[in-house]
């Protein structure tokens, strides 16, 4: 298997846990709650290249920073106020 991800290319989720080396319970959640865009054909998932990179960039990661931070704030001032 080629090391490269490929924008243009489809993968099975075996083969994206592989890139993304995580568990099959965590692809399954990521699918589930819609971190990973997958589609279903014959009863299994593909996900494209796309999707895989987008998980690895830095700009995904700067966003869900910013929604934890902004997650963490809310809870402080919840907190505060009880």
């Amino acid at each position: 298997m080629d090391d490269r991800i490929k924008p243009g290319e489809i993968y099975t989720t075996e083969e994206a846990r592989s890139f993304l080396k995580i568990s099959e319970s965590t692809m399954k959640r990521m699918i589930k709650n819609g971190i990973i865009t997958a589609y279903k054909v014959s009863g299994h998932y593909r996900i494209w290249g796309d999707e895989i990179l987008r998980l690895v960039s830095p700009t995904f990661e700067r966003k869900v920073y910013s929604t934890y931070k902004n997650i963490r704030e809310k809870t402080k001032k919840v907190i505060k106020n009880w």
